[in-house]
């Protein structure tokens, strides 16, 4: 199998954290220490690839924020990695006036400008540091990869390439196609990581096609000049001579509005939906349980705890796209072996009699000793094991006093049958006016589901209805407003009949959910699996030819053995985040 994009895009970074040379494998030679330089981009392209342990392995003493007062470390070299604006390329010329390192070697995140390298340039020969700058290189690496299949095009400003920001209505053209820049210059950077030139598909008359066309033309340049370009020759390591290209589908957002809205049901995308998850660190506030005073009990302040939900982590790796109660289930029998195991330890101890024995009386005991010893070096294997366990039962528990106190699996159930068309056992003003089901945002979303799926809209009397209901229950309408203006643009009413079921079985909470749900956070992209007659009206590009949610796609893939599906979105929002965008939009 072909290396993920998250294998491609570590390697290049390791090559780069070892002065662009292909890393040693199985050297025992100790690694050239050197001191790391990155912006807030290469700060979030790295953390969630390279943990702090293995940039020390690669000699990293140090990792510094670009703009942050760093003292002179004159013995080291260090290496920079930083997007070429104009800001970092002054603090750039600024390090070398000031002799901060031994010397430095430059990369870029994105291409550099040839005035940018002029400005480096002549700040080195005013420093007479023109020998200090060992290398200077463009990475191609914008961009930010979260799974195997899964990257975003960017976390820093991305406000800048919003939904909000393409749809708001008093967009200027010069605006709209800087946008469309920063979104291909990411993916070109992509492509280049993944050493592969794609097919490129997309729908007509919407930033999709814009972006599409863009992007051919930016590959088509790169093809041309033969001799620099990124798509041959050695620098690509395997897989430049492929007969296999990637198809590129781009699709608009526009295309589905009620998915990222969409209540959830699996573990990953239940921590995205609730808790502050970002960059594949989960916060969670942690209550410190009652502090005992003169006039009774006072809760305590709340602690924010952080994880780290990685690719080393079995249980994340098995259990993320399970349905939620799998995993509470899960963490319990994780949670009974490790217990077991603990107390095997504790029984060989005991039988030994090493409760106050000297060491002449435990050699004798040789066979248990032996049983001792295995326990005991199995100890640090059992120790990350409890760390795990605690991790996710914070995580896990966290989720469930949300689902508990929303009645989040009431919401998943209903939309799900709003969204495959099914018969509705309740009605959704009953769901809307019951005080204790969700928040004023949870009915939010689940009006604006029906709102957006249903193939009639609801009469004007009946829609006043449910107005008046939503705002006795504290919702804003403005996202409503904006909804009701995209309907009408996009004269939609007919299209909801492809939202179709994903899947996911809606059962009572705690009942046994034997199915297999989303792989990843973008929940049921229902709509991204395109019938014959709608592919008919895509756009093809293919650059090399001569002319003058995340979920289901995962399980869509598994079901079709040997084809690999990668995920990408200009930026992952939750539906909190989806809904102020929204609600922006509504207001204007």
């Amino acid at each position: 199998m072909a290396a993920s994009v998250r294998e491609k895009q570590t390697a290049a970074l390791k090559r780069m954290l070892n002065f662009n040379a292909p890393p040693l494998k199985n050297t025992s030679a100790e690694p050239v220490w050197k001191v790391l330089i990155y912006d807030r981009f290469g700060q979030d392209i790295i953390s969630p690839l390279l943990s702090v342990k293995e940039l020390r392995d690669m000699g990293i003493t140090l990792h510094l924020l670009l703009h942050s007062d760093r003292d002179p470390i004159p013995d080291v070299p260090a290496i920079f990695f930083v997007m070429p604006t104009e800001e970092n390329i002054d603090r750039i010329c600024q390090d070398l006036r000031n002799q901060l390192y031994e010397s430095y070697y430059l990369n870029f995140i994105s291409a550099v400008s040839r005035s940018k390298l002029e400005d480096i340039a002549s700040a080195a020969l005013a420093a007479n540091a023109v020998n200090q700058v060992t290398k200077v290189f463009d990475q191609y690496l914008n961009f930010i990869t979260l799974e195997d299949d899964m990257f975003i095009l960017s976390n820093q400003n991305k406000e800048h390439i919003s939904y909000h920001a393409i749809n708001k209505p008093d967009i200027m053209d010069t605006d709209m196609d800087g946008i469309m820049d920063k979104i291909v210059d990411s993916l070109f950077c992509f492509f280049v990581t993944l050493g592969a030139v794609p097919i490129i598909r997309c729908p007509r008359g919407n930033a999709a096609e814009m972006v599409a066309v863009k992007l051919d033309k930016k590959l088509r340049e790169n093809l041309r000049d033969a001799r620099n370009s990124l798509f041959t020759g050695d620098t690509m390591g395997t897989g430049q001579f492929s007969f296999q290209r990637p198809l590129f589908v781009l699709a608009d957002r526009n295309l589905d509005l009620a998915t990222p809205l969409h209540h959830t049901w699996t573990y990953q995308a239940l921590i995205h939906d609730v808790l502050d998850f970002h960059l594949n660190r989960v916060s969670v506030e942690e209550s410190q349980g009652l502090e005992a005073s003169p006039a009774g009990a006072r809760p305590k302040k709340k602690n924010q705890k952080s994880y780290d939900l990685t690719a080393a982590d079995k249980f994340w790796q098995k259990h993320k796209g399970s349905p939620f109660p799998e995993v509470a289930e899960a963490v319990q029998e994780e949670l009974d072996t490790y217990r077991a195991q603990e107390d095997e330890v504790k029984r060989l101890k005991s039988i030994m009699g090493l409760e106050g024995e000297d060491d002449g009386a435990i050699s004798m005991l040789s066979d248990n000793t032996a049983k001792l010893t295995s326990a005991v070096s199995s100890l640090p294997e059992l120790l990350e094991k409890k760390r795990l366990i605690d991790l996710h039962t914070n995580v896990a528990t966290a989720v469930l006093d949300h689902i508990k106190s929303r009645k989040l699996d009431v919401y998943f159930e209903y939309e799900e049958k709003l969204m495959s068309k099914s018969t509705l056992d309740k009605s959704l003003l009953d769901i809307i006016s019951d005080p204790d089901a969700g928040t004023a945002e949870d009915k939010m979303r689940l009006f604006l589901i029906y709102y957006i799926t249903s193939q009639q809209p609801p009469s004007e009397a009946d829609l006043e209805q449910y107005k008046k209901a939503l705002v006795d229950a504290g919702c804003d309408l403005s996202s409503l407003n904006y909804i009701k203006q995209w309907k009408a643009f996009t004269k939609m009413a007919a299209t909801p009949a492809s939202y179709g079921s994903s899947g996911v079985k809606p059962m009572g909470l705690f009942s046994r959910v034997m199915n297999t749900g989303s792989q990843f956070v973008m929940e049921g992209v229902k709509n991204l699996v395109l019938k014959q007659h709608e592919t008919d009206d895509y756009r093809y590009f293919d650059p090399k030819m001569l002319r003058g949610k995340y979920q289901n796609l995962v399980d869509y893939t598994k079901a079709r053995q040997g084809k690999r599906v990668l995920y990408g979105c200009s930026e992952l929002f939750n539906a909190a985040q989806f809904m102020k965008q929204l609600s922006q939009l509504g207001q204007k």
